[in-house]
């Protein structure tokens, strides 16, 4: 073979390895690397999301709380009382130092300030009406209020919650607390990607980025402005059209804002607040990488194109060589499968611990209940002891009609153990029930029928409305009667002796809602944040695992719902669970 056809099959080779490269390897290579920058921004979006809502989820209840207190009420009486209105202040404005609020400010029915965390500040609230703002309206019509705005007064964005403050049925004002949003946008600055929050509208509202704040994400409809306008939400003249641009690519959502291309991940975690995040994770370094181990996998190729020309008479070492090369692939394919069997098997192991977690938590609450279960199989078993025994004297004596009797008697005490026994079998087998319509009311007798021993026990009067008809709710059986058995033992602890244990289920904002309250005495200080965390527990050590409140929460999640704890008005706490409502199964609604 001559030097110029040698020449011409090793350029024939080059072409076809650069065809094959530009066609098949840099397609997958981009791929992989923005796939895993979208993986990884996906974390970032999570871990944002869940920061936001933890902080809707600590300032919600704040107004309904500052709402109670007694000053606010008199004060909307007798607005023109000095004394008491100084006296506000004063309560507002340490409220807001302690909760960290922006600003606290009560008005009355007209919307009008009459005092206010500010009062000592140039540009105060006092004196100023509100009526116009969304979160007003709320709470006037005896909702929580929530709305999302740029302060007419302040200048700042703030998110605003509002509660009513009632003198009996009767709703005297509304108290707001407002908490400003800059230090999310603090605390994003060292993220590896940018955020951007937009309201139901499209406009963003928060973001690390303050080019793009207060800036349109789509065009905005003349009936949204209006609305804007109306409720003073933004200026209007600031809201101009941020220039983005949208597409998909190698199975990515990618995003061009301004010129600069993103790899964009969005969700509705905050759908609550009617709010939809997103992460913004810069394209040009994935790109970079793929481009960097692209032209590394075109050097190998070529390099190795050339080796095979220079050495193709050379058999033994051409073999070896391909050799080399199929084993490299055969590794590193290896080393993939290990990871993903490595990934598959923590998946598993974590859904393991989470089911342990939950049994743990079944168990423990039928380990503390010990004791009044011991009682209430023996008081059966040493009257079955008696009638046996009597029995026996009556065969003796021939009376056929007093053994019958008392083998009845006998049979009844059997009965009431069986029972007793299917009840904690059923509560304490692991679940393996689907999500779907269940029985409230069943759900509850079953509850209380295995609570009925340390209610008993603990000298506790239980008052239990039941719900009208037969609602059906959103959940699964087993894991519901997990969690009203544990808000119940929690109410019986809390007492610590004798008390009223009131149980109650109710219609409530188109579900339905079942409470517990306690007269123990009430929430202890700072519990209210932490008392859903796992081996949080106020009881004392070897009295609770700390994982009742925590399993009952992630449970009720799972069903769509909302689990609650807070100080009761008249003394004592109350847990209520929120659920959805659902249509009887067919065969049930036919029977």
């Amino acid at each position: 073979m001559t030097q110029n056809s040698a020449g011409w099959r090793l350029a024939l080779q080059l072409a076809l390895a650069a065809v094959l490269l530009a066609t098949l390897v840099w397609p997958r290579v981009e791929r992989y690397f923005l796939q895993d920058a979208a993986a990884q921004n996906r974390v970032t979006l999570r871990l944002v999301s869940d920061g936001l809502r933890a902080a809707l989820d600590r300032y919600a209840p704040l107004p309904h709380l500052i709402a109670a207190r007694p000053e606010l009420a008199r004060v909307l009486r007798n607005p023109d009382d000095p004394l008491l209105v100084e006296t506000v202040n004063s309560i507002l404005l340490n409220t807001a130092i302690s909760v960290t609020a922006s600003d606290v400010y009560l008005m009355d029915m007209d919307g009008m300030t009459l005092a206010a965390s500010s009062y000592r500040k140039e540009r105060s609230f006092v004196g100023r009406n509100f009526s116009f703002r969304p979160y007003f309206t709320q709470a006037a019509a005896g909702g929580l209020g929530r709305y999302f705005a740029l302060g007419t007064t302040s200048g700042e964005r703030g998110y605003f919650f509002a509660a009513p403050v009632r003198d009996g049925p009767r709703i005297l004002g509304v108290v707001a607390v407002k908490f400003t949003v800059e230090a999310f946008e603090a605390g994003w600055q060292a993220a590896s990607s940018n955020i951007l929050v937009t309201d139901p509208t499209g406009i963003v509202f928060i973001a690390s980025e303050p080019a793009w704040r207060l800036r349109a994400s789509v065009p905005l409809t003349p009936r949204a402005l209006s609305v804007i306008r109306a409720n003073q939400q933004y200026p209007v003249e600031r809201l101009t059209l941020l220039d983005i641009a949208r597409r998909v690519e190698a199975g990515v959502d990618l995003t061009v804002i301004d010129g600069t291309e993103y790899i964009a991940s969005s969700g509705d975690a905050l759908a609550s607040a009617g709010w939809t995040v997103t992460a913004l994770r810069r394209a040009a370094p994935a790109r970079l990488q793929a481009g960097m181990v692209f032209a590394a996998i075109a050097l190998l190729v070529v390099l190795a194109i050339c080796v095979a020309s220079y050495l193709r008479h050379r058999a033994a070492q051409r073999v070896q060589v391909h050799r080399m090369l199929e084993q490299r692939v055969e590794e590193r394919t290896s080393a993939l499968r290990f990871e993903v069997e490595e990934r598959r098997r923590t998946e598993e192991k974590l859904r393991r611990t989470q089911a342990g977690l939950v049994q743990a938590g079944k168990l423990s609450a039928l380990g503390q209940m010990s004791a009044a279960l011991s009682h209430e199989f023996n008081q059966p078993l040493q009257a079955v002891k008696a009638y046996a025994e009597n029995a026996r004297t009556f065969l003796d004596r021939g009376e056929t009609d007093e053994v019958r009797d008392n083998i009845g008697r006998i049979s009844r005490m059997a009965d009431r153990m069986a029972a007793i026994s299917r009840h904690l079998r059923n509560f304490a087998r692991r679940p393996g029930e689907a999500i779907g319509p269940v029985p409230l009311n069943l759900v509850i007798d079953d509850a209380l029928a295995v609570s009925a021993p340390k209610l008993k026990a603990g000298g506790v009067t239980l008052d239990y409305s039941p719900a009208a008809g037969t609602p059906w709710v959103i959940g699964g059986h087993v894991r519901l009667q997990q969690v009203l058995v544990n808000l119940i033992s929690n109410a019986v602890d809390a007492m610590g002796g004798a008390g009223r244990l009131t149980l109650a289920a109710a219609p409530h904002d188109g579900g339905w809602r079942v409470t517990v309250r306690d007269e123990g005495p009430g929430l202890p200080e700072g519990a209210a944040e932490q008392m859903f965390d796992p081996f949080f527990t106020t009881k004392p050590m070897g009295q609770g695992l700390g994982l009742g409140l925590s399993i009952s929460y992630n449970i009720v999640r799972d069903f769509g719902g909302t689990l609650w704890g807070e100080d009761h008005p008249e003394g004592g706490a109350v847990f209520g669970v929120d659920l959805a409502a659902a249509d009887a199964p067919a065969q049930e609604a036919a029977e």
